[in-house]
């Protein structure tokens, strides 16, 4: 269940600069692409996930699970626990659970209609943004046109997400703005698994 009390930490984060160091990855970057979940993958915390890559090079992998919601809250009340007040944002914003890694950091993934001086474009379709700027343009319909806000982000060092693919833990499937953003979640990793690039 999602707990007001993690938004005191609440802290967007400059992902491609500041937490991923940039480089080749070994084989073909993943970035861009949705990474999920085998149903034999075993972690709990993965069970049906369905995740955006962010970042993949040869020091390590980022994304975020874009299947695993959590609760809804209104943009104020967020910005407000954030230590930002914003009182003329208005709506709520479904929350949804990125991963288990630093689960007090948000992130904002977006279409690409959207750009500020913090948003790191993923691929031509999806890009993210980290900072609270964000929040606040979406609280005064300046936002863009479709978003999903996530607590957390599902990491690994280098070489681990190679060896996780190559147990079988993982597939890869191309993204699809109705899959991130549209299709409703309880069907998204049906969906994923029927576009993945590698058989069973």
């Amino acid at each position: 269940m999602f707990r007001s009390s993690a938004l005191g930490l609440f802290v967007l984060l400059a992902v491609a600069s500041a937490e991923t160091p940039a480089g080749p990855a070994e084989g073909p970057s993943l970035a861009g692409q949705l990474l999920v979940a085998a149903p034999s993958i075993g972690d709990p915390r993965f069970h049906h996930a369905v995740i955006l890559m962010v970042h993949h090079d040869k020091e390590g992998a980022l994304g975020i699970i874009i299947n695993h919601p959590v609760g809804e809250q209104p943009l104020a009340k967020l910005l407000a626990d954030a230590g930002d007040p914003d009182t003329g944002a208005e709506g709520n914003i479904r929350v949804f659970s990125g991963g288990p890694v630093q689960p007090e950091r948000g992130f904002v993934i977006h279409t690409t209609d959207y750009k500020r001086r913090a948003t790191v474009e993923v691929d031509e379709h999806v890009a993210m943004t980290s900072s609270r700027e964000i929040l606040h343009d979406i609280g005064h319909h300046q936002g863009p046109e479709k978003s999903l806000f996530a607590f957390g982000y599902s990491g690994w060092g280098a070489g681990q997400l190679e060896n996780e693919m190559a147990r079988n833990d993982w597939f890869t499937a191309p993204d699809d703005t109705r899959l991130v953003f549209d299709d409703a979640r309880d069907q998204v990793w049906d969906e994923a698994m029927a576009r993945r690039t590698r058989e069973l």
